[in-house]
């Protein structure tokens, strides 16, 4: 008997997920964060013969022009290569019965996938599949010889130069962060959310949230790194520095602190989240020789309209920006 059934505790929601290997964006904190900020979350065990052999938190959007609603899984569902197939359609039909879903899109942490029957790659992608996971499994010297030796040398020279590095505890340091952040999005033109979309990450995932940065002599913030983290994964949600931060080239003591702190804390994956072409990508391209590509996002269409969304109607256009900006 296969069963899918809601979990309101948010205890056992995030024991499973750190038990079972999964991805910080599938822990309960995230969910919050973004049922706050313009989305709803729902968090299912899919369960076989009362044996819990998978889970999900669903980020549902009510879609405008009469296209009901979307349903994702940001890096997820949790389940055992074993059982994706059952998992995934059981999740489908719960999507579609549950919230009359146009389609349930998911964007696994995954790096080989043979989608079931009735599922389809989508080029409608809000995480970027082509990335950097470092393994933090590798001992420092090992991890530290993938880096360039220029880049080595900088990590030396900015480690000496940076008089502190810490993890953020106080508000006021949080609100240094952010302003350093806005120099960072001005300096490489790209958008920000409100400050206080930020503030709440900071709030609802407690000590899964990493945020750290590198003060100046005078004692304040001159570049931040904020991953988040479960079991075994940390994921890189945002980092910046301002003008004397990179005078320092303080982001690379602070990111060679953080693979560190990652490692002591057992972590074993460290995802830099993303990799284009463009400085922020060059900075995380220059910790290691290699790059990661995920599976990407593959879509169950759940509705007759999901052709439409396909087919990039310029209202589908702006529905993919309205939820990438979210």
């Amino acid at each position: 008997m296969i069963s899918v059934e809601h979990c309101q505790h948010q205890d056992v929601w995030n024991g499973y997920i750190h038990a079972h290997h999964g991805h910080p964006l599938q822990l309960w904190g995230w969910g919050q964060v973004k049922s706050d900020h313009g989305w709803s979350a729902d968090r299912v065990f899919v369960r076989k013969d009362g044996v819990t052999i998978g889970a999900a938190q669903l980020l549902i959007k009510l879609l405008p022009g009469g296209f009901k609603t979307f349903v994702y899984v940001p890096r997820g569902p949790v389940v055992g290569r074993e059982h994706r197939q059952l998992v995934l359609d059981e999740l489908a039909a719960y999507a579609k019965k549950t919230y009359k879903a146009l389609a349930l899109s998911i964007e696994p942490h995954w790096q080989e996938f043979t989608p079931p029957k009735g599922w389809r790659r989508s080029q409608n992608t809000i995480l970027l599949p082509r990335t950097l996971i470092l393994d933090l499994a590798k001992t420092e010297d090992e991890l530290m010889e993938a880096i360039s030796r220029k880049r080595r040398y900088d990590i030396r020279r900015s480690t000496k130069d940076v008089p502190d590095i810490r993890f953020v505890t106080t508000q006021d340091e949080l609100n240094q962060c952010l302003v350093v952040y806005r120099q960072t999005a001005e300096r490489a033109n790209f958008a920000l959310h409100g400050d206080s979309y930020y503030r709440d990450i900071f709030t609802q995932l407690g000590e899964d949230s990493l945020l750290a940065a590198a003060f100046s002599a005078k004692g304040e913030v001159i570049a931040f790194s904020w991953p988040i983290k479960s079991q075994d994964i940390a994921f890189e949600l945002y980092g910046g520095s301002n003008q004397e931060g990179q005078k320092l080239m303080a982001n690379y003591a602070l990111k060679w602190w953080m693979i560190k702190k990652l490692k002591a804390n057992g972590v074993t994956q460290y995802d830099l989240n993303g990799l284009l072409n463009d400085g922020v990508s060059h900075f995380k391209r220059s910790f290691s020789n290699h790059e990661d590509m995920l599976v990407g996002t593959y879509d169950k269409p759940l509705s007759l309209l999901y052709i439409f969304w396909v087919q990039g109607l310029p209202l589908a256009k702006k529905l993919i920006r309205l939820i990438r900006a979210k």
